[in-house]
């Protein structure tokens, strides 16, 4: 897709919102803030925040008595709630004024979700929650604030603002996971409570904000452009400018690598972007160049709202201020000579502006800041920083040369020295906008999957989630993980560039990354994985009454024998414990049901069970010695597109067996009949 350019008159420069005078929005300027990057460097007030509730597992808790995060692990994300009332469930609780700015969920059902605001005893919205979605109720009809991936999230970016309140309720059969995302203003802002019907002026600002995220232009405001043709050598350092005065970087193109003969996703890696602001001695943007673009490793072509890559340029429309000036550099880490043809668009700001905006961060790395608490051993920091600021989004890459499901990691963004997370998602693919750990590559203005080598997640998966108008303020310090279940030495290994504003005086500590830990970590491995089944180490695990799960490498008995080298070993159960796991089906059908477990000889008996249906007699895990057993047939089902619940219980061991009652669990796989 060629690109077009749209060059607008100068804006009005930002107004930044003072304690003095309380802001009042109307709906319209609510609607505005889905695609305003340039309000994203305005520091944040204090009462601003960002946070979200979700249907996550309320196992996980913080004890504050013992400071202790307990089943920190727990996965059963689909039912959480706040309370029953009745036999409705309580789902959200917010005090205003705010505004819920995203919805989410992998599975909404015919089941209404009601949202009552500023105390009003009848709900501002009651729709099926399937209505929230499928674009056939104004004013959700938007097709890029309102969509379904391909990769099967359902999204809904639509504002629904509140002065007093907001309390959201589901009547039975609402579904399975949910979030929403919701914004919360200072105390003394005035917003309008959000009707389902609008006026012509708030639809104009939607249909407004709907074509501004799809269209393939950059609009650069009131922009200069600058142009280069670059030599970097090997081992050295170009710049590719030196802005002068008050102004602000508002695009940065770089034209699509064109070097014959040479893998272009290794020099992507090797070149490194940093960029200085106001004289700094250490650079406050620094990643791989292809990376700091949003995907990698390599060239993996889409276009989203603040970045993208294209048939003809690498694009960055994030807005970027600065005092004193601003010093845009391209290092060459690795020993071959590169080209590249880059621009830079500024705008000037005006005397005494840019020191009222925070500055722009980008940092890539890889397993920076692990947690040092024991009991948060799966949390993987994305970024930790200190200051004030917000956070705007994050590009995460994965190398998963097995195979299998690399995420379920829940998010959790501990907000100012929050002991528990004001953000707690239900699943990695959840936050990035889709579900069911679907393979499926999908493109959005706000959400991407831009690389997946292929549909079993094996080699290089690139995602990645931008926040416009959900972004999440900071006065003091933040810190945004997701979990990480798999071990590196899977190998499964997580990099990442977080992107940031941060006020002066903040703490950014990110480090560049040497060359030889941005390229050299992702080696081919040539696993014999079971075609077409599911990787049970990798599958989600909706509940558990016992003893704990895990992947296992089964390499040392017998290289080759279990699917991917790996299985799910459960472990410390005892008789009547069950564990479910959850088993995805795309579309209706009637589906062959087959798996394949471990045999040992400190296993146990185990009563498998299809959505709480007995499937066959027990199934005896004892042997002297550790084998599989072979392809059990579990008989073929009617089945209707979801989520549906394999379980495993354990019902007693054999009378030779070690009385361990461990299970391992290979393989499991439908056939579509």
């Amino acid at each position: 897709m060629k690109y077009r350019w749209l060059l607008v008159a100068p804006l009005l420069l930002l107004t930044v919102l003072t304690a003095q005078a309380a802001p009042k929005y109307t709906y319209a300027d609510l609607v505005k803030q889905i695609t305003d990057l340039q309000r994203l460097a305005t520091v944040p007030e204090k009462g601003e925040t960002c946070a979200q509730w979700s249907s996550y597992d309320r196992a996980s808790k913080y004890d504050a008595a013992t400071d202790k995060y307990i089943a920190w692990e727990a996965n059963g994300d689909g039912g959480g709630i706040i309370r029953k009332e009745g036999d409705q469930s309580v789902l959200a609780e917010m005090t205003g004024p705010g505004c819920i700015r995203r919805i989410w969920s992998a599975t909404p059902g015919d089941g209404h979700i009601k949202i009552y605001l500023d105390g009003a005893t009848e709900p501002a919205v009651d729709l099926t929650f399937k209505s929230y979605f499928d674009r056939k109720t104004e004013p959700f009809t938007y097709p890029t604030l309102v969509h379904t991936t391909a990769a099967n999230g359902a999204n809904n970016y639509v504002p629904i603002p509140y002065q007093k309140s907001c309390k959201i309720v589901a009547d039975p059969g609402w579904g399975n996971y949910y979030h929403f995302d919701y914004q919360t203003f200072p105390a003394g802002t005035v917003v309008p409570t959000f009707k389902m019907t609008l006026s012509a002026e708030d639809k104009t600002a939607l249909q407004k904000a709907d074509d501004t995220l799809i269209a393939p232009i950059i609009t650069v405001f009131g922009a200069t452009m600058a142009y280069k043709e670059l030599t970097i050598p090997a081992g050295g350092k170009v710049t590719a400018g030196a802005l002068k005065g008050s102004g602000a970087l508002s695009g940065l193109l770089v034209a699509t690598p064109d070097w014959v003969g040479e893998d272009v996703a290794v020099g992507l890696r090797e070149l490194a972007l940093q960029i200085k602001w106001d004289g700094e001695t250490e650079p406050s943007v620094w990643s791989p160049l292809g990376d700091f673009f949003g995907t990698g490793p390599g060239l993996n072509k889409y276009e989203a709202y603040p970045l993208g890559m294209t048939d003809q340029f690498l694009y960055s429309r994030w807005y970027m201020p600065y005092a004193k000036g601003a010093q845009v550099e391209i290092v060459n880490d690795g020993a071959t000579e590169r080209k590249l043809k880059v621009y830079l668009l500024s705008q000037p700001l005006a005397a005494g502006e840019a020191a009222k905006l925070a500055r722009f961060h980008a940092k890539w790395h890889r397993d920076a800041f692990l947690p040092a608490t024991p009991d948060r051993p799966i949390d993987w920091p994305m970024l930790k920083t200190e200051g004030r600021g917000r956070f705007v989004g994050v590009a995460l890459n994965i190398w998963n040369p097995r195979g299998g499901w690399w995420g379920e990691g829940d998010e959790k963004f501990f907000v100012d020295g929050e002991k528990f997370p004001s953000w707690f998602g239900t699943g990695s693919e959840d936050y990035f906008g889709y579900a069911w750990s679907s393979g499926r590559l999908f493109y959005h203005p706000l959400h991407n999957q831009t690389r997946n080598d292929n549909q079993a997640n094996n080699g290089h998966i690139s995602v990645q989630r931008w926040h416009i108008a959900d972004n999440v303020p900071f006065q003091t310090s933040f810190e945004a993980d997701i979990e990480k279940y798999n071990d590196n030495k899977r190998p499964c290994q997580y990099d990442c560039v977080a992107y940031w504003y941060q006020a002066p005086g903040g703490q950014d500590p990110y480090a560049a990354v040497p060359v030889q830990d941005r390229v050299d970590f992702y080696t081919p491995l040539n696993l014999k994985n079971a075609d077409g089944a599911f990787e049970a180490e990798s599958m989600k695990i909706i509940a558990s009454t016992g003893g704990g799960q895990g992947a296992q490498g089964m390499d040392n008995f017998g290289a080759g024998k279990w699917s991917g080298g790996m299985q799910l070993w459960w472990t410390g159960g005892k008789v009547g414990d069950k564990l479910t796991l959850s088993l995805p089906v795309e579309a209706d059908g009637n589906y062959k049901l087959t798996t394949v477990l471990t045999k040992a000889i400190d296993y146990g008996i185990v009563q498998l069970y299809l959505d709480d249906v007995k499937l066959g007699d027990p199934v005896d895990l004892y042997n002297d010695g550790v084998v599989t057993t072979p392809v059990l047939d579990l008989g073929a089902h009617d089945l209707t597109k979801g989520e549906h619940k394999l379980t495993f219980e354990i019902t007693g061991a054999n009378e030779k067996a070690q009385p361990a009652h461990m299970v391992g669990i290979d393989w499991v796989k439908l056939e579509k009949q």
